[in-house]
């Protein structure tokens, strides 16, 4: 699921005005959390892309990093 996930990070880094409605109601520590982690994978996205790295080796590198903000979203916010 998280190279599934690591395609999407081949375009800007932007949140929809849909998504932005959605995540009001999540904690404010979340949406900084996901909002570095779009910054950061679209960046490397393209500097790996830049490099002329094969597609499936630049998603697996962002899919990689990605679960390293999943797990920080996980031990930082608390969900009832």
């Amino acid at each position: 699921m998280l190279v599934q996930a690591a395609w999407n990070y081949r375009f800007p880094a932007r949140i929809s005005r849909i998504l932005q409605i959605r995540q009001e109601a999540q904690p404010k520590a979340m949406r900084d959390i996901t909002w570095r982690a779009q910054l950061r994978l679209t960046h490397r996205y393209r500097r790996l892309s830049s490099r002329k790295l094969h597609q499936n080796k630049i998603c697996i590198a962002i899919a990689r990093e990605l679960a390293g903000f999943v797990w920080d979203i996980a031990r930082q916010v608390k969900v009832a």
